[in-house]
């Protein structure tokens, strides 16, 4: 293979008829391959079985799970949690399985009764906006979409979100309430925040006061390699910078265990928790304190976890070393067509490719039996500018499925590419 920023039209040609030949052997296959969601393999699930069959529902303290009452969860199961956010059981909520209803939960208290820190709910203002790191999580942005927030798109960067962009837009607009954050393993460049944007984050200088840093967790023992990345605690930051209404801690067992099944926290300061709590007590009278029991039983703690997502780590690992490999084997030396991340864990890798390529590689991929997440879904409104980034899973497929799904996908950006070069 030769760059193909190199080539004449004859050649581009003759390389676009032989990609195609190619692509038609594998569209004949008749494959049926899904890369589309960041999902735990039937392997990962298996790892949590045992968990099922734990019957022991009475708690620590005498008190029967299986029961009505303590809303804000088990003492041990709150305890588990702050270990997992280093922050203290007091400042903990532990849920039902879902970390994103409670971040959408949250999003629709600050707009329909507000904060502790509000002049007034989110829903009284003319206008109101939150500020989405891109490429990002499209079910963060899809919540405040759906609550009419104007949603503006701060770039990502390898150290978190261009923090001179963030500071100056907080720093003279009220009406921005708030920013989503996947500080550990980003979804889905696999990009870790720094210390200094975590401090920044902290400190920074805002025109609302109830401004709030969703801080999601998700992929905090996610790890996939024997670096075990850990960053400042954003709750402890903001109390030192005299701002400690500002964070909403979020994590889950989702990827930890099971996805459908797992549980959910949610962590802030005890003030914030308070509140929270007094505005659920119309809603719900507890979470499923069963399944946190099971949980706690089964994990035990933070230590527990680890060992634990050693096991992911050995299914997962050889998936992501496949798909990068095969990236390097059948792009690299095409020219500069295409760059990827190389995350040290989480569930994703960035794919980039040049600008108005995006799009069309999914519609071949489709057309050839594998499914990919959506040009444009990391984006705000599924609109990426540049028509250029692609989100790949590798997480769910078979190793054998995963080799040939890379494989086409590569042919597919390569075609697209050539396309676009002759078209030009």
């Amino acid at each position: 293979m030769a760059d193909y920023f190199a080539m004449d039209r004859a050649q581009l040609e003759a390389e676009h008829a032989r990609l195609m030949g190619e692509y038609d052997s594998y569209k004949a296959q008749g494959l049926k391959l899904d890369m589309s969601r960041g999902k735990p393999c039937p392997e990962q699930l298996d790892l949590s079985k045992e968990m099922l069959h734990m019957d022991n529902y009475i708690g620590e303290d005498g008190v029967d799970a299986r029961n009505y009452g303590l809303l804000a969860g088990m003492p041990e199961a709150r305890r588990f949690f702050a270990d997992l956010l280093g922050v203290s059981p007091e400042e903990v909520i532990v849920c039902g399985n879902s970390s994103l209803a409670m971040m959408y939960y949250l999003i629709d208290l600050g707009w329909r009764a507000g904060f502790v820190d509000s002049i007034r709910p989110w829903r009284f203002f003319n206008s109101i906006k939150f500020l989405c790191p891109t490429p990002g999580y499209d079910r963060h942005f899809r919540v405040t979409e759906y609550f009419g927030f104007q949603m503006l798109s701060v770039p990502m960067r390898e150290d978190g979100p261009d923090m001179d962009m963030v500071e100056q837009l907080v720093r003279e607009d009220e009406t921005i309430k708030g920013i989503w954050c996947v500080p550990v393993y980003s979804n889905p460049d696999g990009y870790v925040y720094s210390s200094e944007t975590v401090a920044r984050l902290a400190r920074m200088r805002t025109a609302a006061p109830d401004f709030k840093i969703i801080w999601d967790d998700a992929y905090c023992v996610h790890h996939l390699t024997d670096e075990q990345i850990e960053i400042p605690n954003i709750l402890e930051a903001c109390k030192r910078a005299g701002n400690p209404q500002r964070p909403l801690l979020f994590c889950s067992t989702s990827k930890i265990t099971y996805p459908g099944a797992g549980v959910a926290a949610v962590a802030a300061s005890d003030i914030n928790i308070r509140h929270i709590t007094s505005n659920m007590v119309p809603m719900i009278i507890s979470y499923d304190k069963m399944n946190q029991l099971r949980h706690v039983q089964f994990l035990k703690n933070r230590q527990g976890v680890l060992e634990h997502m050693k096991k992911h780590r050995a299914i997962l690992e050889p998936k992501f070393n496949l798909v990068k490999q095969t990236f390097a084997e059948q792009l690299s030396s095409c020219g500069k067509i295409a760059r990827w991340t190389d995350p040290k864990g989480g569930y994703f890798i960035s794919l980039y490719l040049q600008e108005g390529c995006a799009k069309r590689t999914v519609q071949l991929c489709k057309e050839a039996g594998v499914v990919l997440t959506g040009a444009g879904a990391a984006f705000p409104y599924g609109i990426d500018p540049k028509d250029n980034h692609l989100r790949i899973a590798p997480t769910y497929p078979q190793l054998d499925e995963l080799r040939t799904a890379s494989q086409l996908l590569c042919i597919c950006v390569r075609l697209a590419t050539v396309e676009k070069l002759l078209a030009e």
